[in-house]
């Protein structure tokens, strides 16, 4: 089952409905987990993503790739996240649009300035001013981490005006960059997730 779920990962023009329940499916046995958890953002949950389960995953990446891509706006110049949750999506994405014949570079923006040399928060190349970038995230919660990398990428000259994410808690993120007048989509909710996950017990 596997190798043919790879097989079809492999094909560029792979069919992406079959390609996001395939992730879906890695969600539900790798990164979702039910139990009492504190959040980054410091509030308790009854229930824990760990993206980095699926999308450190090889199959994991490449459909994370293949899915993300055909969000990007056509004008879009780099894809950026904020260090560490975004790392793969943002490789992920960069290496797929190579085989998409559109290359779109990659930035990872860290939360502390690099502690020598330029002592910059965004690695990466550099683009030209206002460059239209859009940001990735693994699983949003209230927002704060991706909108940091936002502020970020801004500050430096870049055009931010969306912010795609594998999945969303649907717990305030998606009103909070509405209100800071970015467009936001993402590939799961967590309505969706926790449903599949109940199908599956």
């Amino acid at each position: 089952m596997q190798s043919n779920f790879i097989n079809t990962l492999c094909v560029k023009k792979a069919d992406l409905s079959v390609l996001r329940q395939y992730l879906l499916r890695l969600f539900i046995d790798y990164a979702y987990a039910e139990g009492d958890f504190l959040l980054s953002s410091q509030q308790k949950s009854a229930y824990y993503i760990n993206g980095k389960q699926v999308t450190l995953r090889p199959e994991g990446a490449v459909a994370i790739g293949r899915l993300l891509f055909p969000m990007l706006p056509e004008d879009t110049q780099g894809i950026a996240g904020l260090t560490l949750g975004a790392d793969p999506l943002v490789t992920s994405v960069s290496m797929i649009s190579v085989y998409e014949n559109r290359p779109i570079p990659a930035l990872i923006v860290r939360k502390e300035p690099k502690g020598h040399g330029t002592q910059a928060y965004i690695e990466g190349p550099i683009l030209e001013n206002g460059a239209e970038i859009v940001v990735l995230e693994d699983v949003v919660t209230t927002g704060r981490s991706a909108m940091l990398a936002v502020e970020r990428l801004q500050a430096v000259g870049y055009q931010v005006n969306k912010i795609i994410a594998l999945v969303d808690r649907e717990q305030g993120g998606s009103s909070h960059y509405e209100s800071r007048g970015l467009e936001f989509e993402s590939v799961f909710s967590i309505s969706e997730l926790q449903k599949a996950y109940q199908e599956r017990r």
